[in-house]
């Protein structure tokens, strides 16, 4: 048996009605930024809550609540970067969090669909090298981006 984590999601406000399917089915199953565990980790969600709405004033608070409730890293829900725009704050609410609250912050949940990935594409929308890395979590292959249409 592997080691029991702790995680919190941060979402993006214009999805507060997300029930978080994707998210937790791409955890269950170790898919896009949920690879970086062990299939025999055993990964707990102690906090589920959104950014507070441009530019973010739940940033600012909901780390330390999911905190108290154990968590050890803090994941930004795949919402964040598929958006339409993607968040323009996520590079400073990763710092500001990490900064602040000593937690290691993870860009995205679950893989990037196929329709956003193929929108995006066309918009160039993560052709400069920041956004690059910061989809790199969340892109799979196409079979995989398909399965989250």
């Amino acid at each position: 048996m592997g080691k029991k984590i702790k995680i919190g999601i941060i979402i993006c406000d214009r999805y507060k009605l997300c029930a978080g399917g994707k998210c937790f089915r791409s955890m269950k199953h170790r898919e896009g930024a949920f690879t970086q565990y062990k299939k025999e980790d055993q990964l707990e969600i102690v906090g589920y809550t959104t950014c507070g709405g441009c530019p973010g004033g739940n940033i600012e608070y909901a780390p330390e609540e999911m905190i108290k409730n154990g968590a050890k890293i803090i994941h930004f829900a795949t919402g964040m970067v598929v958006g339409y725009p993607p968040c323009p704050y996520i590079q400073h609410f990763k710092d500001f969090i990490e900064e602040q609250y000593k937690v290691e912050v993870v860009i995205g949940t679950h893989p990037i669909p196929e329709k956003y990935y193929t929108v995006h594409k066309k918009l160039g929308t993560w052709e400069k090298p920041h956004w690059k890395e910061l989809i790199k979590p969340t892109l799979t292959d196409q079979k995989t981006r398909l399965s989250y249409d």
